[in-house]
């Protein structure tokens, strides 16, 4: 059990070193909104939202979609542009949206 821990903290470290601006990174999110909107709730169905996501995904996700490790036609297109600051930026904006889930009915 501490073992799985311990490799999920050290994949987590080099994210932690690199905290982005939410201000700076809700100015960049207009380029995300058509399909992920300001609010981070996606507007189109193959779209995922974002609000809410934990920093270190996002940043991990971005840079596998700008690296080309992650496929998608339309993100590597977009992250290809994005700097490691516009990635922390981005995902410090996101992370921060509070998401509020309630039970059904």
């Amino acid at each position: 059990m501490i073992r799985p821990l311990l490799v999920l903290i050290a994949t987590l470290v080099p994210f932690a070193a690199q905290a982005g601006d939410a201000a700076v990174g809700k100015k960049r999110a207009t380029a995300c909104q058509t399909c992920h909107g300001m609010d981070g709730l996606s507007k189109l169905p193959e779209a995922p939202n974002l609000a809410g996501q934990v920093e270190p995904y996002l940043v991990k996700q971005l840079t596998d979609y700008r690296d080309g490790k992650r496929q998608n036609e339309i993100m590597n297109v977009v992250a290809k542009e994005l700097s490691d600051s516009d990635i922390a930026n981005l995902a410090a904006y996101y992370s921060g949206i509070q998401v509020d889930v309630l039970p059904p009915g």
